[in-house]
């Protein structure tokens, strides 16, 4: 028999849905969980999504600014691991006011790709270099609902978000170093390289590739070399 990690505490039932969770969170622990899994765990002041053995798993659909502290704490004696998933195609759903009837369902002109994880990564890129922390993105389709109720952001035409949905889990990919980060510099990279080096070689947006650079060397996969005019530049 495994060792449970110590300290945790096994939950009545399954679990799935004692918080307020939304459908996605619910249905990625679905997705993820085996059966001899625990949900919703509380350890150290936490709750913890899911308990597999002796490593406890996260599933964050946004916002790694909010479950920074939970993992730097948890970090220090259990092994972790994060999921975000990352969209590559979704479909927004129109409901009434009620959420009890769908009006409209139409597939988002927006595609995702994996370099989207680097959205939410810039919150805590030092963190994979912790032996304690793994992470994984799920690539996913998922229905986003909506309600045209003046509620919501100027972005979204103050239509409020009232769920998002999965729908399929296309792939996963999984992290377990900074190493494996790298696989976002292009073989074709010159040495030492820019920020619009790398634009030019993978055809992203300069932020996002600032935001890469940024992760990168965070985690101690590249360093600053020097500067060619105001750009700073790299190796790896």
């Amino acid at each position: 028999m495994e060792k449970e990690p110590a300290g945790i505490a096994m939950t009545t039932g399954n679990g799935i849905g004692i918080r307020n969770e939304r459908s996605l969170h619910a249905a990625l622990k679905q997705w993820y969980a085996l059966p001899e899994d625990r949900f919703e765990v509380p350890l150290e002041g936490f709750v913890i999504d899911l308990v597999r053995g002796e490593q406890l798993v996260e599933i964050q659909t946004r916002n790694f600014t909010a479950i920074r502290p939970k993992l730097q704490a948890l970090l220090a004696q259990y092994r972790v691991h994060l999921l975000h998933p990352i969209t590559l195609e979704k479909w927004v759903v129109q409901v009434d006011k009620k959420g009890t009837q769908t009006l409209s369902r139409r597939k988002s002109p927006a595609k995702g790709c994996l370099t989207d994880l680097f959205e939410e990564l810039v919150r805590l890129p030092e963190l994979i270099n912790h032996e304690n922390f793994t992470m994984e993105f799920p690539l996913i389709q998922e229905e986003e609902v909506r309600c045209k109720d003046g509620k919501g952001s100027k972005h979204r035409k103050r239509e409020s978000l009232r769920d998002r949905r999965l729908v399929r889990v296309v792939e996963t990919q999984v992290f377990q170093s900074n190493l494996d980060f790298l696989q976002f510099l292009p073989p074709s990279l010159p040495q030492p390289f820019s920020n619009k080096c790398l634009a030019e070689a993978t055809r992203l947006p300069l932020h996002r590739c600032r935001q890469i650079t940024y992760c990168l060397r965070k985690m101690d996969a590249i360093v600053v070399t020097g500067k060619r005019g105001n750009e700073l530049l790299y190796e790896w």
